[in-house]
This record gives structure tokens, C-alpha cells and sequence, in this order.
């Protein structure tokens, strides 16, 4: 069995932090972690399509919310993650009824840093 880093046709594959998940003219999509990366892998076993819907939706417009109920800005505490440095907004995109994905925008680079990926719900939302 060929796992997701590897799948040809199951993009995204990813390697590892910072590993890019773009195409030429689209937002980049990065992990900011190595359990970002881990987490993506597991969601593409689970729910390949679904991930991959996901992922062509931050490509085209992380922001965009519009019309899909799946992907939102988080409210509170978790509005914002600091990531290299600099604290940016954070989204976040059901890509199940319990995975999800956490994502940060950075304008400056037109990249979209992928900050938590993973079947299970997180915890700090169970407050």
C-alpha cells in the first residue's frame, strides 16, 4: 500500500514542515509542523476526497467561507497563531464531521501555513 506522501494522484504529499503544496498561479499551501504534515497524511487515509477538496479550497481562496459552512475564521483566544514570528488569522476547515484542518494567512507571502490537520476534533474547542 503507497502512503499519502507518496501517492502520485493523492496530492498533497507532504515531506515535512514547510513542505510546499502549490501549484504555479495558486496561494501556497505549507505545514508549519511536522504533526501538521503527520495529521494531513491520516486525514488523506480517512477521507482522501474530502481532504483534497480542502486543500483546492485554500489554494483558491482561504478566506472565502462563502457558501460552505466547512470553513470559518476562529473566534476568541484562537483568532489569531503566531507562526515564524508573526501572529496571523486563523481558520479553520472541516474536513469531517470530527477532522479538521488549522490554517494561518500569510498575505506577505501568499502562503497558507497549515498549523493542525487531523481526523480527531482538537480539544481546545471542548470548553
Amino acid at each position: 500500500m503507497t502512503s499519502a506522501r507518496s501517492r502520485p494522484s493523492g496530492e498533497p504529499a507532504p515531506r515535512g514542515p514547510g513542505h510546499r503544496l502549490a501549484t504555479a498561479g495558486s496561494i501556497g499551501c505549507r505545514f508549519g509542523t511536522s504533526d501538521a504534515a503527520d495529521g494531513w497524511e491520516e486525514l488523506c487515509r480517512h477521507a482522501l476526497s474530502n481532504t483534497r477538496r480542502c486543500l483546492e479550497t485554500l489554494r483558491a481562496d482561504p478566506r472565502s467561507g462563502a457558501g460552505n459552512d466547512r470553513q470559518h475564521r476562529l473566534r476568541g483566544d484562537l483568532a489569531t497563531h503566531r507562526h515564524n514570528g508573526r501572529d496571523m488569522e486563523q481558520w479553520e476547515y472541516e474536513v469531517t464531521s470530527g477532522g479538521r484542518v488549522r490554517y494561518v494567512i500569510d498575505d506577505d507571502n501568499r502562503t497558507v501555513w497549515l498549523i493542525y490537520a487531523s481526523p480527531r476534533h482538537p480539544k481546545d474547542t471542548d470548553r
